[in-house]
């Protein structure tokens, strides 16, 4: 079973996208929320495998709330649910590393398909963005080299000779947060240790393009 959750200004999009999940028996709503805010409360407490955003939404827009969740939440995947089809908006989104982008326009079965190939670990691009499909496969392919705006903040506080504690205080958030954040860019960069990984930091300060 799928666990998935919705984050949507729109509660009459909540409701006909909860319909057709009741069709499928490999999906299951587990909440919904109004507004990004709301919704990370209850994502705390209520773990899901596929998150679906809005862009616009008060109090915490799509872009604001995809960012935390693929800060905090490692294992979330997040699919994009939006009318704009700009490219510098899917661009956006695509910087941020969703996993994948759906038209409000289209069928629900295309977010069901989507659900379905983003919880096996793939990259999901809705098939009326012509022009636009290679943008998750670049992204996809150059993931392992590609440091997160998050990744890039906390090497330049590495570089400044902090301490896990001392970032994560800064950052607010647990200091686990930062070990795996750690761990992630070292992978990405081929680093071994913890001393490859300050040495980098150092070489490369304010520098991480």
């Amino acid at each position: 079973m799928i666990r998935v959750a919705i984050a949507d200004d729109h509660q009459t999009l909540i409701d006909g996208i909860s319909l057709r999940f009741d069709e499928n028996e490999s999906i299951d709503l587990v909440f919904s929320a109004n507004d990004g805010k709301d919704f990370l409360k209850q994502l705390k407490i209520s773990p899901v495998d596929v998150v679906i955003t809005d862009l616009k939404m008060p109090k915490m827009d799509g872009v604001s709330l995809a960012r935390e969740i693929k800060r905090d939440f490692k294992n979330v995947k997040v699919i994009v649910l939006s009318m704009f089809d700009q490219p510098d908006v899917i661009n956006k989104m695509v910087d941020v590393d969703v996993d994948g982008y759906i038209l409000k326009t289209s069928a629900l079965d295309e977010l069901v398909t989507a659900i379905e190939e983003i919880n096996k670990g793939e990259k999901y691009f809705d098939k009326h963005l012509h022009g636009l499909t290679s943008l998750f496969e670049v992204n996809s392919t150059s993931s392992k080299t590609k440091l997160s705006n998050t990744e890039k903040d906390i090497l330049n506080l590495i570089a400044e000779g902090k301490s896990s504690q001392e970032i994560a205080d800064e950052r607010a958030c647990a200091v686990s947060t930062i070990h795996t954040h750690r761990r992630n860019m070292a992978h990405k960069l081929d680093l071994y240790g913890k001393g490859e990984l300050l040495r980098y930091a150092m070489d490369k300060k304010y520098n991480f393009e």
